[in-house]
């Protein structure tokens, strides 16, 4: 039987859920409608990842209904949510690399066809919503951008009528993030639905037809987004207004002998998968952040095991820190010369899940204010350490002797940015340093870069956020299959220039369009 006009496709009431000691959703209420792009905000912790969760039959609510085109429904597993007709597309890429885009996405359907004709499907529907992708390549040999959409033709098979997307351009170059919400406006016509989350308030606005706001739990606010400001969205978010960053400076610090350079590093892969570095050079000076740009799997993950120690190179001298050839060196030695990171993978690198902050802590920190002392942990200076970081940072958690895996992926990110930056480092290296984190969040790191930058330290931010990058660097370059670009003054260079960098098009004059055909290509850039 067909629903009324007017019924909400998706009709949550009153959804409870509760871990012990926490009340993550406390009697929600939200409805999706029909051919809506229906925008979820709310801070790292508001309860949006379980709320969504709920809906697609991971987890089970406490308390509450949950209504599907009129009739009230009850989601116990992911399958249960497929046969409704709601599909998502998970922030993290749930692919194998060593499998075909036709294998991985067999995987992901209940009773999929023959591999014959589950290509041909897949070249229909890829065809059908401009999503290119090829059935026969293995995902190893895909972009990220292409990755994601084997993720959304995978979503597509299953002919849902309501698309749940987590972060879906947290990944993507600007040209690649433009031709997804082409395919998302084609969607709507078609009468699906699309739950939108992200942390990127302008383009929610751009894009959504009413926005929720979760905080702490609780559904706040329902509105249209387009008759809000990004910073009225975020002050609903966080209860508080978003906090200023600081004005830029204009002076240059030319005059001062970098910090952090490297000089013509060459690294093969290690793995199958990965990307060899050539030629890269970059300095950063005291009191400078340099932006790397670029789409994930271009070398930034090599890069930053270069850089931190993690893999050593054969030349000593490719790595300075603070004047002191440091490629030979391993992590320990490199932040005795005041090295700090904040890997990429918050989990497993970043942290160990089953430590407590305060452990977590002391891995990196052991060597700050009295952590240790002949040779002996001191608990009490461990804790108060973890506590300082949490309090400045603004880290939802139980306290220091909570672990790592309890705390969501922003909050985390929050307690590694701040356990770094407490140390008061001379060279900041840090991938990625708001992904996953909410406005207001993201904003008081911003800061906190910043602040760190103008006491005198040299900070190379990687990052694909190019709105990160706009906010925070002095100056920008991009890495692209393995070359880094040469930098330019963040004033100097647009997000469209940065776009055709990021696609590999490095020219003999800095970053320019593609306005002739006798635009040459050439290798990575150096910087002074």
């Amino acid at each position: 039987m067909s629903p009324t006009p007017g019924t909400p496709r998706l009709d949550l009431r009153g959804l409870c859920k509760s871990f012990p000691g926490v009340l993550v959703n406390d009697r929600v209420d939200l409805s999706v409608m029909p051919g809506e792009c229906h925008a979820l905000l709310g801070e790292n912790g508001a309860g949006k990842s379980t709320l969504m969760k709920i809906v697609n039959g991971v987890l089970s609510a406490d308390a509450g209904e949950m209504w599907w085109e009129g009739q009230p429904v009850r989601v116990q597993t992911p399958s249960d949510a497929r046969r409704l007709g709601i599909g998502m597309v998970y922030q993290h890429f749930a692919l194998f690399e060593s499998l075909t885009v036709a294998e991985n996405v067999a995987l992901g359907l209940d009773g999929a066809p023959g591999m014959e004709a589950l290509s041909e499907r897949i070249r229909a529907v890829s065809d059908g919503y401009g999503l290119a992708v090829s059935p026969t390549r293995h995902v190893h040999e895909l972009s990220v951008g292409e990755r994601q959409r084997v993720e959304i033709v995978r979503c597509l098979l299953g002919d849902p009528r309501l698309i749940i997307l987590d972060e879906p351009t947290s990944v993507l170059t600007p040209r690649e993030a433009l031709a997804l919400f082409e395919v998302l406006r084609r969607l709507q016509a078609e009468g699906r639905s699309i739950l939108y989350i992200s942390h990127k308030l302008d383009e929610i606005r751009a894009l959504c037809d009413r926005a929720s706001v979760l905080r702490g739990g609780r559904m706040i606010a329902t509105v249209d987004p387009r008759a809000e400001t990004a910073r009225s969205l975020a002050r609903m978010m966080i209860g508080a207004e978003l906090p200023d960053l600081s004005e830029r400076r204009t002076t240059t610090s030319e005059d001062h002998a970098p910090l952090l350079a490297v000089n013509a590093l060459d690294m093969d892969r290690d793995d199958p998968h990965g990307t060899d570095l050539r030629d890269i050079s970059l300095a950063v000076r005291p009191g400078e952040i340099l932006g790397i740009a670029g789409v994930a799997g271009n070398g930034q993950n090599a890069l930053m095991r270069a850089l931190s120690g993690e893999r050593l190179v054969a030349r000593p001298e490719a790595i300075l820190i603070n004047g002191t050839p440091a490629g030979h060196l391993g992590p320990r030695a490199r932040r005795d010369l005041g090295l700090a990171v904040v890997p990429e993978e918050r989990l497993g690198q970043g942290a160990v899940p089953d430590l407590s902050l305060a452990d977590n802590a002391l891995l990196s920190a052991y060597r700050h204010g009295s952590l240790v002392r002949r040779g002996l942990v001191r608990r009490r200076h461990t804790h108060g350490f973890a506590s300082r970081v949490i309090h400045a940072f603004n880290v939802i958690a139980r306290g220091s002797e909570s672990e790592a895996r309890s705390l969501s992926g922003g909050n985390l990110q929050k307690f590694i940015i701040g356990r770094e930056i407490l140390q008061a480092p001379k060279v900041l290296v840090a991938a990625h340093p708001t992904w996953g984190v909410d406005a207001g969040s993201a904003a008081a790191i911003h800061q906190a870069l910043v602040d760190l930058r103008d006491r005198g330290a040299a900070i190379l931010v990687i990052s694909q956020d190019l709105d990160e990058l706009y906010t925070l660097s002095d100056r920008i370059a991009v890495i692209a299959a393995g070359r880094l670009s040469d930098s330019q003054p963040i004033h100097a260079v647009t997000a469209e220039d940065i776009g055709l960098l990021m696609g590999g098009l490095f020219t003999d004059h800095g970053p320019t369009g593609p306005t002739n055909d006798d635009t040459t290509m050439k290798g990575p850039g150096h910087v002074a």
